[in-house]
């Protein structure tokens, strides 16, 4: 397993992160019902994810019901005693309670939730701790200010950024810098080879003000290992039988052509779709940590072997075309300029 820092800081994190987001059952009403595993198949992941060296484990207080993934993951370390094993990330933003501050990212909201994230994981401190999405209700140095006040209580370690613009982010990182704030060191975001929005700025963004990139989904939901085939349904017990809407949206002449092209080369290199786009991932800039969730562990030794798979620039060549983002304007007209935006 490769280790590389967390954008310019000096944490250092596995190129593989263990996504929890499915770990525990749970019930009807949940989004995640369904499509979970099991606390003691939870539980096989996760003593198999450290042992073949990934150190870096992800979560969220709305993952599951009633902060169940976070639970899990408490139970497991007052069960395994792994607790400094681990680099531990959760997030807060959304909705959890009752009332008008029951979400959100205003201090109130903060100091609540890591307090109850905290003790769900059965911990005394979160090593990066991210707010799951920017709150525009909340003037951004307010959370700052929170967050910065954490990371001086010694309960949080290092801050991350998930699911924000570029522009709110920008003026993050300049809140932090002017107001002698700690700043976001990652941003969690949506990146594959089907969703590639985020090379237009953020990707820019994160490598000039040296944040690393998490991305979530690599493999689409699913769609880009393999499993899914065009014009039939999703197979039995998928994730995308549980989230049909989704796959409708997945469900595009473009993304098959992708999936076309990733099977090739997977057979090609005697490999699987899900292993060559994670590799592909990991090579792409800024770049920290691939974050994949596994409901058992079949899947997670599958995704494992993507640490030690290094495409042929010709390969990630191929992919990059197949997958080629529509720039937009005005990124179209600035490469067309100067080859290059």
């Amino acid at each position: 397993m490769e280790y590389r820092n967390l954008g310019r800081s000096g944490l250092k994190v596995s190129t593989l992160c263990l996504g929890t987001m499915t770990f525990g059952e749970a019930n009807e009403g949940s989004f995640m019902h369904g499509v979970g595993c099991t606390n003691e198949t939870s539980f096989a992941i996760m003593d198999r994810a450290l042992e073949a060296g990934i150190n870096f484990f992800d979560s969220a207080d709305v993952y599951g019901q009633d902060g169940l993934s976070e639970r899990v993951i408490g139970d497991w370390f007052e069960d395994r005693g792994h607790r400094d094993d681990v680099v531990l990330a959760t997030k807060f933003r959304f909705r959890m309670g009752e009332g008008p501050n029951g979400g959100g990212a205003s201090r109130l909201h903060i100091v609540r939730a890591v307090e109850e994230s905290l003790r769900r994981l059965k911990t005394d401190r979160i090593d990066l701790y991210q707010i799951h999405m920017q709150d525009i209700d909340t003037p951004e140095e307010e959370t700052l200010r929170a967050l910065d006040d954490l990371v001086r209580a010694g309960k949080v370690l290092y801050l991350g950024a998930s699911n924000y613009a570029a522009y709110r982010l920008v003026d993050s990182l300049w809140t932090s810098k002017s107001a002698s704030l700690e700043r976001f060191v990652s941003l969690q975001a949506q990146y594959s080879l089907l969703v590639r929005d985020l090379e237009r700025e953020h990707v820019p963004l994160c490598d000039r003000f040296g944040l690393g990139i998490l991305p979530w989904s690599p493999l689409a939901g699913g769609f880009l290992s393999g499993k899914y085939r065009q014009g039939q349904e999703p197979p039995a017990g998928s994730r995308m039988e549980m989230w049909k809407q989704r796959y409708k949206g997945f469900d595009k002449p473009r993304n098959w052509r992708i999936l076309a092209a990733l099977e090739a080369v997977a057979e090609e290199i005697e490999s699987t779709p899900a292993r060559v786009a994670l590799a592909w991932l990991l090579q792409r800039p800024t770049v920290s940590s691939v974050i994949f969730g596994a409901r058992s562990t079949e899947q997670l030794e599958d995704n494992l072997q993507a640490a030690e798979l290094k495409l042929d620039p010709a390969i990630v060549t191929r992919l990059d075309e197949a997958a080629e983002l529509e720039l937009g304007y005005p990124y179209e007209f600035m490469k067309h300029v100067q080859g290059r935006w």
